[in-house]
């Protein structure tokens, strides 16, 4: 990858769609807005879609309930997202999204979606216990790295990137951008999240960027409260701001979060810095054998 990549981060809004069809509109009127403002990827947060509940009034108030209205709008919501993609010319990791498995087990999803029309997934590793006590959610079981025209890109989803050795064996991989979608219901939450991912990025010497659900909705039971903000960090070193924020959204507002990042300062940063993080990993196992977790690799360049 050569050049800047145009990045915009959503602080999206939990809002009560009327049916399917209006939240085809509000999403392609996020995705054209971002595009007309020269975005060539995009990231939606987790969990956003989870606003879809709202389709089916009667069991939008039931934990259960809503979370099956969801889980059969899925297929239908990424179709939507992959002509998104297609229609724009532009990268897109959609919400994140319960999605049911051929054996009835129950994960949360995040698809990336290229110009294209091809995808891989990102299914979250680690559940929270929201996800395992309330949702009966389960955690997957495969990292992935995907490759793409612009760049090796991880997905660290939420709970995920305050797990260092998810982001590692994504780094370790090749990845120099991780996305991190999140959806947090306390303002603790978010700063868990977001300080994981300050973390990951002074760790792995690259680009985290984290997208969140904002807005109050008390007509749903599962994504009733939403804080937070988007922000793409850095490692605080070299050429970067001291405190490696590479850009920041304001808490809470309905908006996407734009910039521009150059992934050609990831080696730069790997090779130069005045610490080397990335490189210097393998000595905190004292001589101690580090096990290496695995991760597929998806081609979508």
């Amino acid at each position: 990858m050569t050049g800047t990549i145009k990045v915009a981060a959503a602080q999206y809004p939990i809002e009560a769609v009327a049916d399917f069809a209006a939240w085809q509109t509000k999403v392609g009127r996020w995705v054209e807005n971002a595009t007309l403002a020269g975005s060539n990827l995009l990231l939606f947060p987790e969990y956003a879609a989870m606003e879809l509940s709202a389709i089916e009034p009667s069991t939008a108030g039931d934990l259960k309930g809503s979370l099956q209205t969801v889980i059969s709008a899925a297929e239908a919501a990424n179709a939507h997202y992959r002509a998104l993609a297609m229609r724009f010319g532009v990268t897109i990791l959609a919400s994140s999204m319960p999605t049911m498995l051929g054996n009835g087990r129950v994960v949360n999803r995040a698809t990336l979606f290229v110009p294209d029309g091809r995808s891989g997934y990102q299914d979250k590793i680690v559940m929270t216990r929201f996800e395992r006590e309330k949702w009966d959610i389960s955690g997957g079981e495969t990292l992935r790295l995907f490759r793409t025209t612009l760049g090796p890109i991880g997905i660290s989803i939420c709970y995920d990137v305050e797990f260092p050795m998810i982001a590692r064996t994504q780094a370790e991989a090749g990845a120099e951008i991780i996305l991190a979608p999140s959806c947090t219901d306390t303002m603790q939450g978010y700063w868990r999240v977001r300080i994981g991912a300050q973390a990951r990025a002074l760790e792995n010497q690259c680009f985290v960027i984290q997208a969140p659900t904002v807005g109050m909705a008390p007509w749903s039971v599962a994504v009733d409260e939403n804080y937070g903000a988007a922000g793409i960090f850095v490692p605080p070193d070299g050429d970067s701001p001291d405190d490696g924020v590479h850009a920041l959204g304001k808490e809470g507002e309905s908006s996407w979060l734009y910039s521009e990042i150059d992934l050609a300062r990831v080696p730069l940063w790997r090779k130069d810095g005045a610490v080397r993080p990335f490189s210097h990993w393998p000595e905190q196992f004292i001589g101690q054998p580090q096990t290496s977790l695995p991760v597929e690799i998806v081609r979508l360049d």
